[in-house]
């Protein structure tokens, strides 16, 4: 058929709407769809047990923008030179292949509850039934005065694995002599891995081998933290005179940075370093904000089940939650995601639903083989996720329980990493 001006302009002009409309994605075929924002520990752990336990019968896509994924955990271990990066790195591969999810490297940039659609930066929008976020966390913007996310080249946070460890780590080996690793400290709530303490702890491994007349100062906000005591006995026993901790009282909470400068103020006084990391207060993923779904800082969800307060189509996982007394780790994530991927299958199809006990264990590496957990058993109330029973290392003990807690942590890392990435 001959095709005249009139006509070939009419069908240029409907292609080209065609093409500025964004694709729709979702199940043709009538499935329940789950989409799923954020790899990590929560959100891939989701993905899969979603996927795996429903036997295809829920339509599950992934959305998170890196095609490997560095784990937090582990990641100071890095920095102390007990692991290599390759060692952090997980990929995707086997979700989509084996698990037949649709695992989808773009940013998620809009959340319209109302039509129960996610937007992605490449322009598609995916249906859901149900959402689920875990997206880690974002940075409070001056929580440091004179640091914000345009200095992490000079003065990295590494709290989020990958490139930043990298430069901490090379930033770490170069300096001089005799010089200064300064670490500002986080207040609480913070994600934890990568400790801060652990962090430390590995700094200075590294620099008692390679560069022992060093000294690492800790400013810190906070009175007290996390395994404070074994942590104390341990750079007492391991680094004497390397390790210096600022804390409140002592202008800890009076700190602000000059990064072009590589200086750090402290209760008004300047001190010259030569490593600045930088760890400010933090707060749920971006995305869990732009979907309307946090008060505050954090993202408020049901102790039941992970699905938030404020849209019940909605489960919030990991770092990103308010959920109780469950520390913000990987550990907590991974124990979180199955809850809730046992709840939205049972939404969606109708399966049985188990009562929610969640688990949480975290290991610290304090000197090669002198490792150290803390850990608890949780149920939900009413108001949280309480804490029911709980456990700690001991001061003092042999270096045979300790080298034992560091390879039960080996042996956790390799079973939790197949458990969230198949």
């Amino acid at each position: 058929m001959r095709m005249n001006r009139r006509g070939f302009m009419a069908a240029t002009a409907a292609a080209t709407a065609a093409l500025a409309a964004p694709a729709v994605w979702g199940a043709a075929d009538g499935r329940p769809r789950v989409v799923v924002i954020g790899g990590g520990a929560g959100g891939a752990t989701a993905a899969r047990y979603i996927a795996k336990d429903s036997g295809g019968a829920i339509d599950v896509t992934l959305v998170e923008p890196t095609r490997m994924y560095f784990t937090c955990f582990f990641s100071n271990l890095y920095l102390g030179g007990f692991k290599e990066m390759a060692d952090l790195g997980h990929g995707y591969g086997k979700l989509a292949s084996d698990y037949g999810i649709n695992v989808v490297h773009d940013w998620a940039v809009g959340v319209d509850r109302a039509q129960r659609t996610v937007t992605l930066a490449g322009g598609a929008v995916l249906p859901y039934d149900k959402l689920i976020l875990s997206p880690g966390i974002d940075f409070v913007e001056g929580s440091v005065p004179g640091w914000d996310i345009t200095a992490q080249h000079a003065m990295p946070h590494a709290y989020k694995a990958g490139s930043q460890t990298e430069l901490l780590r090379a930033q770490l080996r170069a300096m001089p002599a005799g010089g200064v690793f300064a670490m500002i400290a986080p207040p609480n709530p913070y994600r934890c891995p990568p400790g801060p303490y652990e962090r430390v702890s590995m700094a200075a491994s590294w620099l008692k081998a390679n560069n022992p007349t060093a000294k690492i100062l800790i400013v810190d906000p906070k009175d007290k933290f996390s395994k404070q005591a074994l942590f104390e006995e341990g750079w007492q026993a391991h680094y004497p005179g390397m390790i210096e901790r600022i804390g409140p009282d002592f202008g800890g909470a009076n700190v602000s940075v000059d990064p072009a400068a590589m200086t750090v103020t402290i209760d008004g006084e300047v001190t010259k370093v030569d490593v600045c990391n930088v760890i400010p207060a933090q707060k749920a993923g971006r995305i869990a904000e732009i979907a309307g779904v946090t008060e505050g800082n954090w993202a408020p969800v049901r102790p039941t089940d992970m699905q938030s307060r404020l849209d019940p189509d909605i489960h919030v996982l990991g770092d990103a939650s308010a959920q109780g007394d469950m520390p913000k780790s990987g550990f907590s994530a991974n124990s979180q995601a199955k809850v809730c991927a046992n709840a939205v299958r049972g939404a969606l199809t109708g399966s049985k639903v188990f009562p929610a006990k969640y688990a949480n264990t975290c290991w610290s590496l304090i000197a090669a083989d002198d490792g150290v957990k803390v850990g608890a058993a949780y149920e939900p109330t009413e108001e949280k996720i309480a804490s029911v029973s709980s456990f700690i290392s001991q001061m003092g003990e042999s270096p045979e329980v300790r080298k034992a807690t560091y390879l039960e942590s080996e042996g956790w890392y390799a079973g939790i990493t197949a458990d969230i990435f198949g």
